[in-house]
């Protein structure tokens, strides 16, 4: 199969209204004690405090909860999602995603919980890339690469909040950051938003946008890992069924970086075209398991590419607890990512320690190390152009 050919950058959303962006089809605790006036009917925002940072930083939260069991706690260090109350099918709620119950685990030990990776997702391959003739040189973080924008990325930046609202169909937060020229070695300043929403529909929409005052490459995403089983965990997250809308992935090497080549998902682990057990898949026989630390750590190409508004692209189903979830996006890639790496030296909520398949993570962005692929969908953005994306999670019962 040939290599995607190149695709547009920038869709424009300025035609996509929050809510229809919102109305996508898919199928409890309460909110934190946290000190600020909520709606009475609707969906509520209440903003609060989340303790501090080593140097005394103030670190905010904004828990937004609907009427239907759905509670949203975000918190301004990384622009994250600390928790993630969802009902199962008898309507208990339970936090779905991994991550930590204070401040210090989030900025002790980071793992890339539910925060918001920036400048760029993902991996480029040897700290490196070129542009306009000009070669950029990176700090390395994951061996001979650099991961989700260096040792200092924009997950372990505490971001401001921008604007919070709330209304009778929906809630949101903004934060903001402006990460300076040179920032890990990455051109240009960079003035990034990151939207969240939550709505009575039970849809949880993640929209990025960004500027730059030199050409830069960018490269957002939200580095979600779920249980759909819950957390504390009781059963591993691969547990679940899968499909993905998917044809092919990105091969990679012993680095993990992309071979320029796509492979057709039929016929090996990675076929999700329908649904399956993912645990039945991981520990199947294959040379990209094996390079992936014994599970799946790769880039799925979905179906459509870039697109102006957000299209299917995941659907994730817990029989047992009766949770599912749909993700859509405007992405053309999905890096899957099956806690391969989770060694349980860390210890997250519940003093849960985190281990090999214990969450599952779906990263709606552009290819890994696409600044060196010239092939792939480009990650440049230049001055006057405004970088989009949205990634809409949608959470209902299986039936």
């Amino acid at each position: 199969m040939s290599v995607t050919k190149k695709m547009v950058l920038f869709a424009s959303l300025s035609a996509l209204s929050l809510g229809a962006m919102l109305s996508l089809n898919a199928c409890s605790k309460p909110a934190s004690t946290d000190s600020a006036a909520t709606a009475t009917t609707g969906v509520n925002a209440t903003r609060g405090d989340f303790g501090k940072l080593s140097d005394g930083t103030a670190v905010e939260s904004v828990t937004l909860k609907n009427t239907k069991g759905i509670t949203l706690k975000l918190i301004t260090y990384g622009a994250a999602m600390q928790s993630l109350m969802v009902p199962d099918k008898a309507g208990t709620p339970a936090d779905i995603i991994i991550g930590y119950d204070s401040i210090e685990g989030y900025e002790k030990t980071p793992n890339y919980t539910n925060v918001t990776v920036g400048r760029y997702a993902n991996r480029i391959a040897g700290g490196k890339f070129t542009l306009d003739g000009k070669t950029y040189t990176l700090p390395l973080n994951d061996k001979t690469n650099t991961l989700h924008g260096g040792p200092k990325g924009w997950d372990k930046h505490n971001w401001a909040i921008k604007d919070v609202t709330q209304g009778a169909d929906s809630a949101s937060v903004t934060f903001t950051l402006t990460s300076p020229d040179g920032d890990e070695g990455f051109p240009g300043t960079v003035v990034a938003e990151v939207t969240y929403t939550l709505n009575e529909n039970n849809d949880v929409a993640i929209s990025y946008k960004a500027t730059t005052d030199k050409p830069t490459v960018i490269n957002l995403t939200n580095h979600g890992l779920y249980n759909l089983g819950g957390i504390p965990a009781k059963r591993l997250a691969t547990d679940a069924e899968l499909k993905i809308e998917s044809d092919a992935i990105l091969p990679v090497d012993k680095a993990l970086i992309p071979t320029g080549k796509e492979m057709p998902v039929k016929g090996t682990p990675f076929d999700f075209t329908s649904p399956a057990v993912v645990t039945d898949r991981v520990k199947m026989s294959d040379p990209q398991i094996t390079l992936a630390n014994g599970g799946i750590d790769h880039n799925y190409i979905i179906r459509g590419g870039v697109t102006p508004t957000p299209k299917l692209a995941v659907t994730l189903e817990d029989k047992t607890s009766g949770r599912g979830m749909t993700i859509s996006t405007t992405e053309p890639g999905i890096q899957m990512y099956t806690g391969n790496f989770l060694d349980g030296k860390i210890v997250g909520k519940g003093g849960q320690s985190l281990t090999k398949y214990q969450a599952i993570a779906f990263e709606a962005q552009r290819y890994p190390d696409s600044p060196n692929h010239p092939a792939f969908p480009t990650t440049r953005i230049d001055p006057g152009q405004t970088y989009t994306q949205t990634t809409v999670q949608h959470f209902y019962t299986v039936k």
